[in-house]
């Protein structure tokens, strides 16, 4: 039974679109010139990723890029977001430019728009140059003003037909989980060294914020990060102060230095890490933003943990609850949730959902199809959750379904499929699946609505 979605409460030029990132699809990693990243170093060392799998072909997007924008087209959507990969721009990520990889991106960009469709672009979606990591990675401030002055690059040739441009994804991703937990590039268990790169990441977002608007007077510019509401298993003070730190190492140290509140105080206290701080560093970091990007999967429930790692609060698997494929709880109503925080708390005036999907295994029928009711509940549990979220006076201007394509899924290889659209890696053929049908009719739907 399908769940009901209040199409009418979003607006007539509502983005719906879908998402995908340069690593996770492109392949051709040693294609044109490219250097290497951070990620192809990470999966080809052993034990990094599920089954040994890495980026190296992926979904051959930088040869299938046309094919692509036609399952676009079939989709009904409007709006596509993208990363540009740095190592495709700047091989050793600052110096020389590759007008090879420039032309890629204008290629594609041109491509979007003849079909129809707004492009929405990343900066840096985790693909740091191997030759930067090797110089310190973001643990050093000059990656901050490499990023700007990539940023910089993309800009003015791309700004003429580019208007949305973020300028990171995920910064809690490429800090904590790339330098504190190591799951991901560059692999690293350090505090120190993750506290060090969450402030220049937050950082390079402001000085590349600024640097677009320089090259592309007008640009609309806007970061993206993602969040999790968080709730203690109980009553206990222990689990309380638990829920507490969790949602400050999850969402205020993300949010707060962005929206003008410099880091937490008590987040600071705990870290016990000192910050490379500079005088104007916090407001470069609070560079004004045309809009935030909001990427949403799971809620968090969470126990004090006093002798587990930072931030000492261990997260509780709920029984009885529905899951995806990744065995993340799924919550619509956690979605709702973020983006009236954001818009009460943090006083944001414009939103979009950058990313938000679910990862089932995915069954080939014997005529080719592929039929994913459990991804189609979820896609519309959380639009449903989108337009209570506009009822009640969210800003929110456009939706990216999490993904395009069955891709690349960082650590976890291509076990775990995303996409709206199955691929077969061994034949690169593509099929539309029933959410992807889903997903076309409810953007029919509300194109008829102002029709």
């Amino acid at each position: 039974m399908s769940e009901p979605i209040d199409l009418a409460a979003f607006p007539h030029d509502f983005a719906w679109g879908t998402a995908t990132s340069a690593y996770q699809i492109e392949g051709a990693v040693a294609e044109d010139g490219r250097g290497p990243s951070i990620w192809d170093t990470f999966s080809h060392t052993p034990g990094k990723t599920d089954n040994g799998d890495h980026g190296d072909v992926a979904c051959d997007h930088y040869h299938r890029w046309p094919q692509d924008i036609s399952l676009m087209k079939r989709l009904n959507t409007n709006a596509y977001r993208m990363s540009l990969a740095w190592p495709r721009v700047l091989p050793a990520g600052s110096g020389a430019v590759s007008a090879v990889g420039l032309d890629f991106y204008d290629r594609v960009i041109d491509g979007l728009l003849d079909a129809g469709i707004t492009p929405n672009v990343t900066v840096y979606h985790w693909d740091l140059p191997q030759a930067l990591q090797d110089r310190g990675g973001w643990t050093e401030r000059d990656t901050a003003e490499h990023l700007a002055a990539y940023a910089s690059v993309v800009a003015e040739r791309l700004g003429d037909r580019v208007t949305h441009w973020a300028t990171l994804n995920e910064p809690l991703c490429s800090g904590w989980i790339g330098h504190l937990e190591g799951r991901m590039a560059p692999g690293l268990t350090d505090l120190t060294a993750a506290v060090r790169a969450s402030y220049h990441l937050l950082l390079g977002h402001g000085l590349a914020a600024q640097a677009i608007r320089a090259a592309a007077p007008g640009a609309q510019v806007g970061l993206v990060t993602n969040h999790s509401t968080v709730e203690p298993a109980g009553t206990r003070p222990e689990d309380l102060a638990a829920a507490t730190r969790m949602d400050g190492h999850t969402n205020r140290w993300w949010l707060d230095p962005v929206y003008g509140r410099g880091f937490p105080a008590d987040m600071r206290e705990l870290y016990a890490v000192d910050l490379p701080e500079r005088p104007g560093d916090l407001d470069t970091m609070a560079t004004p933003l045309d809009w935030h990007g909001l990427n949403y999967y799971f809620p968090a429930t969470v126990t004090d943990d006093p002798d587990g790692p930072v931030p000492h609060a261990r997260e509780v698997r709920l029984a009885d609850v529905p899951r995806t494929g990744m065995d993340w709880q799924i919550d619509a109503d956690g979605l709702e949730a973020l983006l009236m925080r954001l818009t009460d708390e943090y006083g944001v005036r414009r939103l979009y959902v950058t990313e938000n999907g679910s990862a089932f295994p995915d069954t080939v029928g014997p005529d080719g199809s592929v039929d994913d009711p459990a991804r189609t509940r979820y896609l519309e549990q959380h639009l449903a959750a989108c337009a209570r979220a506009v009822r009640k006076g969210a800003p929110l201007a456009g939706y990216y379904a999490w993904s395009l394509l069955d891709n690349f899924e960082w650590a976890y290889g291509y076990d775990k499929r995303f996409g709206l659209v199955h691929v077969d890696y061994a034949t690169q053929k593509r099929t539309v699946k029933t959410s992807g049908r889903r997903y076309a009719d409810i953007i029919r739907s509300h194109r008829q609505l102002w029709s």
